[in-house]
């Protein structure tokens, strides 16, 4: 019974020495053209978009019956910078950065905000189309 009781605690041991040492991957390039579903939560209300991003970079984004172009300026692998190409308002002309936390093979988690502001949202984008 003592030798279970051993091998139990050595088997709890090894997994979470395993767990300890997983890396969150973050293969952010192939989320560089493709068409996305995003969802983000800002103060309980639920915000949904599609968007799409092609190779010339540029995104175009439906929100709320909207259709918005911006342009993609990647800065590293992971971080890239959004300008609306034809802004409305003071707060369109506000550039936004955008940086991947970690991906999966079909989505990816990210947080934003607008350049130089250090108030951040996160959110999920799910790829569902090229």
């Amino acid at each position: 019974m003592a030798h279970i009781k051993r091998l139990s605690f050595i088997f709890l041991i090894i997994i979470i020495i395993s767990s300890c040492n997983q890396t969150t991957e973050r293969n952010c390039t192939k989320f560089y053209t493709g068409k996305y579903f995003s969802e983000t939560n800002i103060d309980g209300v639920q915000y949904k978009s599609t968007f799409k991003r092609d190779s010339s970079g540029l995104q175009i984004e439906e929100f709320n019956g909207k259709t918005d172009s911006s342009k993609v300026r990647w800065i590293n692998n992971c971080e890239m910078v959004l300008s609306t190409i034809n802004p409305k308002n003071n707060t369109d002309k506000k550039n936004i950065l955008i940086k991947i936390l970690e991906t999966t093979d079909t989505s990816y988690t990210y947080e934003y905000s607008y350049l130089g502001e250090a108030k951040k949202v996160k959110a999920f984008a799910f790829k569902i189309g090229n």
